[in-house]
């Protein structure tokens, strides 16, 4: 699917936005096809429980990793992300976009060169987690700034026992130190139970293709 990257900032898609120095934010990236109430659990928890100022969505041109034939126009996934979150601290974002990022590396060395007076926190999902070890310099995106991975239902046992997680386990946080996440440096990583949504794009998809439902 082709860009227009001079409309996509016509419409507002594809700006950051704004950040100030000392700032605590968390990166929540993912191709969010659809958005739902599950991301927004983790936002809001992510907010809260990291003591975090602002969660950016990072809405991908498309995960390298998946398949794209399903994948809906970015201006769409941004759009219905921004009612979905309904909060001026839940930022929205399709910026990647514009500027030909298509790995996490990029984007997180980009906003880290770019805004270095800001604290990141990378936020991802168990089920990332889980496959994180597939993913481009993964290693390199540990090295960059401390992550915070949201447990999923039926999630938790493989993830935290996954390659990554395996490789990274002398870097990981009690849960109770959460909050102080975005003060450390990286490699640093904390794992968040807690209240969890069953729902899921990929289910949500199929229900909406009439194939049933799968999580």
């Amino acid at each position: 699917m082709a860009l227009n990257r001079q409309s996509l900032h016509i419409h507002g898609v594809t700006e950051l936005p704004v950040a100030m120095p000392g700032m605590r934010i968390g990166l929540f990236g993912g191709s969010f096809n659809p958005v739902h109430d599950g991301h927004r659990l983790v936002a809001l928890q992510c907010l809260k429980r990291l003591r975090l100022d602002a969660v950016w969505l990072l809405v991908s041109p498309g995960n390298p990793l998946k398949d794209h034939s399903e994948l809906a126009p970015l201006t769409e996934r941004v759009n219905s992300a921004r009612a979905l979150m309904n909060n001026d601290k839940i930022q929205v974002t399709g910026f990647e976009a514009a500027h030909g990022f298509r790995y996490s590396f990029d984007t997180l060395r980009f906003l880290k060169e770019t805004l270095g007076g800001t604290r990141f926190v990378w936020i991802m999902g168990a089920d990332n987690l889980r496959q994180f070890h597939e993913w481009e310099r993964w290693r390199d995106i540990a090295g960059l700034m401390p992550m915070a991975v949201y447990a999923r239902p039926s999630s938790t046992l493989r993830a935290t026992f996954s390659k990554a997680a395996t490789a990274l386990k002398a870097y990981r946080i009690p849960e109770e130190q959460a909050a102080t996440i975005a003060d450390r440096d990286p490699p640093a990583w904390v794992y968040l139970h807690g209240m969890m949504s069953r729902q899921s794009s990929t289910a949500i998809r199929a229900s909406r293709n009439g194939a049933g439902t799968s999580n």
